[in-house]
């Protein structure tokens, strides 16, 4: 170690001379060397008499690299600085600089066929359809469009490249649109008065500007096109698309004209579509769904804000005799007319500038998007005619994970989107009208419920359990061998054509090509508007027939009056499912009707006559804990039992709130639901309700008495006790039919307790024993029901002898069968 030491010392020194020489050469060859040798007698001379440099030399040293090092970190945070202003810059631009966009071709192409075609070809499917049944030449009878496939050929996109530029405090992307292929293909019938023929594009040319707006901080994406795009399409007739297209002159403009219409009123500025990008896809394809839209209020209205609409134009110029300026706009009456497809609705007037309305909707969606339109309109005092002063809209749409986006245009161009995360999430929304961004109208939204077209619902919290809209299984069955038992319940805020007129309203149903009518509901002057039938109708249910067109109707002398319709989904129904709704009428101002949809197979409802179900047997035995009706603390309690079309009640307990009945009633077990009502008996004043229960049975074992507490519904307190139990005839063994009284024999009985019982009245009127009365009262009407169970009971035995009967006589032909074939067999 020692020796490579010397070695290395004697080389560095040398080197070290050898650019010391240099240095100073250099130096004296520059004349510098003079100037540096008074620099080094003065240091000198400081370092000797005043202070020595060996103290300050590492302070000197690290205050430089202490400047080095700031002057490094300045550079670093200088270009963070440059690289973040040109951010800034880039995203606070009207304009970005023009971006190539070849990859976005390129994974477009890779992913159009798997994903993007088809979900595009059922959405534009679906659209085209309805603008084929609204719009087509005189010459063509109808139009069905066959087959709709976009092709493996995607759109191409940016070819000239694209950037972003902000509109209304938004990013907004425009690229061009080009799309040109011939690999689609598109197949309609078209049924002509001379016969039928098919209409085939197999080429489609679309080329426009396209923007892109994204909402939700990136869950869904607004598109349309920035003008109307140009719009070319190929078409052949004929069987195998062989034939020219000048055989039918007309219809290639026809198509043009319908497929650039159908973009202009989907996709064009201001009308912009939703493409979702869900987290979660539940693969659930949504067919409708009702939505309670409420109109709560509007502010800065003006006359100056509306000069535009021609309707106020006249009014605004003059108004008996005074000026436009001497108008005050805390005089304006306005209302909001709420349109969503052929449903409307109104509000109820309002005054002022800044009107408040504060009313809801009950509003039906035929699609998985809807448009829902606000039409502002005044009300002037002095005229009969309305004026409209302004609009706006809202869209809607149903995503896949089971949430829905709502979106609108906003002020400037601008969008604003609401996301409800499940039905019965509640969306405010303050909308702009449009032409005008300072009067603004605020909404909410609440979605009731989506309908999927495998029969099952998203349901909300507020709708109880006892008013699913479907029960029991939810897949979508084949629609063969099934009946549709549609009850029309009632009806509520029927239009009139006046106020003071009274209506005699009645309901025709419409399915495929049968039509059934319900009675005339004869109502009274408290009850005009909301009859009520509970009349039921079946109907043989077909195969492709989604919708049952109901119409309201009022007789009259001179015709009878349209007081509104609707047409109600009955897609995706299953065995077995009981769907009751308020359905809002539609082409009225006010009107909704409730009807309860039941589907039966036929082999089913056959099963239910016969002895397979047999019948419930419901015992009430007592109530604990009601309420009081009555002034003095008590009530007079009795159970009216709903089951079906069959009603029946128990005796009336006077005086109690923890009363005993101790009674049986039996209904047949057709699976309807049973329903509790308790009440409190008023032989003179109306009675009143204190509470009511559901019985769940369908899921008891036969033969097997279920005892249970049912709380009552709609009151504080209150239980009622029952045992229930579901007897099925065959399982019952002989002894314990025989050992019971027959009906036969009991319902002879009835009318020797009828007479004595009128005996009785007949003393207590003579006593004027009014509370007498009123017990034998509801005694005589508990004996009728119990006429009626007897009857009921007696249509049973009579059903199970015959099935009875059946089936000797099918053992006896088996039996006799046998016996032939067998002497046949010996002699073999």
């Amino acid at each position: 170690m020692s020796s490579s030491k010397k070695r290395f010392i004697p080389i560095n020194l040398e080197d070290a001379a050898v650019d010391l020489l240099n240095h100073v050469v250099k130096l004296k060859e520059k004349g510098w060397i003079p100037l540096f040798i008074p620099l080094i007698l003065i240091a000198w001379a400081i370092h000797r008499w005043l202070f020595s440099f060996s103290n300050w030399l590492p302070l000197v040293l690290a205050l430089w690299a202490s400047m080095q090092y700031g002057n490094y970190q300045r550079k670093l945070l200088e270009e963070e600085l440059n690289k973040k202003w040109k951010r800034i810059l880039l995203n606070t631009s009207p304009m970005t600089p023009l971006e190539h966009c070849e990859w976005l071709n390129l994974l477009l192409t890779q992913i159009w066929s798997n994903y993007f075609n088809p979900k595009f070809s059922r959405r534009l499917k679906a659209i085209v359809e309805k603008r084929l049944k609204l719009r087509k030449p005189r010459f063509i009878e109808k139009v069905e469009v066959q087959e709709f496939s976009l092709g493996s050929c995607p759109p191409s996109l940016g070819l000239q490249g694209m950037r972003w530029s902000t509109s209304g405090g938004q990013r907004v992307l425009k690229t061009s649109f080009d799309w040109d292929t011939s690999e689609m293909s598109i197949l309609m019938l078209a049924k002509l008065s001379v016969g039928t023929a098919r209409i085939v594009i197999n080429s489609l040319h679309i080329k426009g500007d396209l923007l892109v707006t994204p909402i939700l901080d990136g869950k869904a994406l607004l598109y349309s096109f920035l003008s109307i795009p140009e719009v070319k399409i190929g078409i052949a007739f004929g069987s195998g698309a062989s034939q020219s297209a000048t055989e039918f002159p007309g219809v290639s403009s026809w198509l043009n004209k319908l497929f650039t219409d159908t973009l202009a009123k989907t996709m064009v500025e201001p009308r912009r579509r939703c493409f979702s990008l869900p987290v979660v896809d539940l693969r659930k394809t949504a067919v409708g769904g009702i939505i309670y839209v409420s109109v709560i209020s509007a502010n800065k209205l003006s006359r100056s804000c509306f000069k535009s609409s021609p309707s106020l134009r006249q009014q605004n110029s003059t108004i008996n005799g005074y000026s436009e300026n001497n108008l005050d706009d805390n005089d304006l009456q306005t209302f909001v007319e709420v349109e969503v497809e052929e449903l409307t609705r109104r509000t109820g007037l309002s005054h002022g500038s800044n009107p408040m309305w504060d009313t809801t909707f009950n509003m039906v969606l035929h699609d998985n998007t809807g448009i829902v339109r606000f039409n502002l309109y005044e009300c002037p005092s002095s005229g009969v005619k309305c004026d409209h002063l302004a609009s706006c809209e809202i869209k809607m749409r149903h995503v896949e994970d089971d949430s829905t986006i709502m979106w609108a245009i906003g002020p400037d161009s601008s969008a604003i989107a609401k996301h409800a995360k499940f039905c019965g999430d509640e969306v405010e929304m303050v909308v702009p009208f449009e032409g005008t961004n300072s009067v603004e109208l605020k909404v909410k939204f609440v979605v009731k419920e989506w309908q999927f077209s495998d029969g099952s619902h998203s349901l909300n919290s507020l709708r109880s359990n006892s008013q699913r809209s479907l029960i029991g299984s939810s897949s979508l069955l084949s629609k063969t061998g099934r009946k549709l038992k549609i009850t029309v319940v009632e009806a509520k805020d029927l239009a009139a054509k006046d106020k003071s007129e009274k209506i005699n309203p009645y309901i025709k149903l419409l399915y495929g090509k049968v039509v059934k009518k319900t009675k005339v509901a004869l109502t009274t002057t408290s009850t005009t508007t909301n009859p009520v039938w509970n009349q039921s109708f079946e109907f043989d249910e077909n195969d492709g027939d989604e919708y049952l067109n109901v119409k309201c109707f009022s007789e009259e002398i001179f015709g009878d009056e349209n007081i509104g319709s609707a047409n109600v989904n009955l897609e995706g129904l299953g065995d077995g499912s009981i769907k009751v709704e308020w359905i809002p009428l539609e082409g009225v101002s006010s009107g909704e009707l409730k009807l309860k949809i039941e589907v039966v197979k036929v082999e089913d409802q056959e099963g239910s006559r016969g002895s397979t179900n047999g019948w419930i047997e419901l015992v009430v035995i007592e109530a604990r804990d009601l309420i009081a009706a009555d002034l003095r603390g008590t009530s007079d309690p009795y159970v009216r039992v709903n089951y079906g079309n069959s009603k029946k009640r128990t005796k009336v307990i006077h005086k109690t709130l923890n009363p005993r009945w101790n009674q049986t009633l039996e209904f047949l077990d057709d699976g309807s639901p049973l329903i509790l009502h308790v009440k409190d008996h008023n032989a003179l004043l109306p009675e009143s309700s204190i509470g009511e229960g559901v019985v769940e049975y369908q899921r008891l074992p036969p033969n097997q008495m279920s005892d249970k507490w049912i709380p009552l519904q709609g009151v504080k307190s209150g239980e009622i006790h029952i045992q229930i139990t579901r007897k099925v005839p065959e399982m019952q063994t002989r002894h314990t039919l025989d050992s019971q009284p027959s009906s036969l024999s009991k319902s002879h009985q009835i009318p020797t307790q009828m007479r004595e019982m009128m005996k009785k009245f007949r003393s207590l009127i003579e006593d004027e024993n009014l509370e007498g009365l009123t017990t034998t009262l509801s005694e005589l009407e508990s004996l009728e029901d119990t006429q009626e169970g007897y009857i009921t009971q007696l249509e049973t035995e009579q059903m199970l002898l015959l099935s009875k009967i059946n089936e000797l006589g099918r053992e006896i032909i088996n039996s006799s069968s046998r016996a032939s074939s067998s002497p046949s067999q010996s002699g073999i």
